[in-house]
């Protein structure tokens, strides 16, 4: 089962990691700024049809949305 504040959690993490305001993610994937704030508190998760676009956003592959580790994007596993 989906735990909504853990992926939250991880979104909000990415994006910082990322350096990219909530702002900046939420018109790449074509949600409000809203949307994006409650998936980041868990009170909602994003549509399985727009994860694709919102791991490009964030730089990551999407299971990297699930993961509990930020990759460096250089480097190699």
């Amino acid at each position: 089962m989906l735990d909504m504040e853990l992926l939250g959690r991880r979104l909000a993490d990415l994006r910082h990691h990322s350096g990219r305001t909530q702002r900046e993610i939420a018109e790449y994937v074509g949600v409000s700024i809203q949307a994006l704030s409650k998936w980041e508190r868990g009170l909602a998760c994003p549509d399985m049809l727009i994860l694709d676009e919102l791991a490009l956003s964030l730089g990551v592959e999407i299971s990297d949305l699930f993961s509990n580790q930020i990759k460096k994007g250089d480097e190699s596993e």
